[in-house]
């Protein structure tokens, strides 16, 4: 069971998304407007927010970036609702730190285990688990903290994904359409484009261990097999 908060101004609407999800065992909190669900997201801490990028007064996509900038919500999975599928929208709500995005109309079916899937997705990392260290850089997964060269680096719940996933597959090359799937968990037949602008950005971050990351090309991209201050095998 998990505590899920959801923002839609559509009375009928978020009325069915609580029978349906209550139904699943989930505890449920409601809130008509921007400025309401950020109040409630902040009082009952939820474990996900389903959020509808067209509201009345605080735009979906502004509350989606303060949820996602607050470390008091670090554990918090947010799904938008949205009328419009174009990519550019998909983008910015990823860009913005989004685990999942809905096209409406959609299957409430289908909706429901989608949510299932992001918050197991969600699920903390065990205490067991040590942070790596390549070169200049440490990232620790459970605190999902980035360091090099001994200062913090902040990333996006989607930039930490992009890093952690090409690290934890060290040397081997990711293609594009790969990284889409298991980073954003989106058909591979979206464009590659929103990729390239997150490793693009990724790089800039990592200041001097951004060089890490290395372009295939024609391919993808792979974390570096060996970086500086490493020491080969023989």
């Amino acid at each position: 069971m998990a505590k899920i908060l959801i923002v839609e101004d559509e009375t009928d609407l978020r009325d069915l998304l609580a029978w349906n999800l209550k139904a699943a065992g989930h505890e449920v909190v409601e809130a008509a407007t921007g400025a309401e669900g950020i109040a409630q997201a902040r009082r009952i801490k939820p474990d996900l927010i389903l959020l509808d990028l067209m509201l009345p007064d605080v735009p979906g996509t502004e509350v989606c970036r303060r949820v996602k900038s607050d470390a008091a919500f670090a554990g918090t999975r947010v799904v938008m609702l949205t009328a419009r599928g174009e990519e550019i929208d998909r983008v910015v709500g990823f860009e913005l730190g989004a685990d999942d995005y809905v096209v409406k109309p959609f299957s409430v079916r289908e909706l429901t285990l989608r949510i299932g899937a992001v918050l197991r997705r969600g699920k903390p990392e065990t205490q067991e688990e040590k942070p790596i260290v390549a070169g200049r850089l440490l990232v620790d997964r459970p605190r999902h903290k980035v360091v090099v060269d001994g200062e913090d680096v902040a990333l996006t719940a989607l930039e930490f994904k992009l890093l952690w996933t090409l690290l934890s597959r060290r040397g081997r090359v990711q293609s594009r359409e790969r990284l889409l799937e298991d980073v954003w968990e989106m058909s591979p037949d979206v464009t590659t484009r929103t990729v390239d602008t997150h490793v693009k950005r990724l790089r800039e971050k990592l200041l001097g261990a951004g060089d890490y990351v290395e372009t295939v090309r024609g391919v993808g991209y792979r974390f570096a097999e060996r970086v500086d201050g490493e020491e080969g095998e023989g």
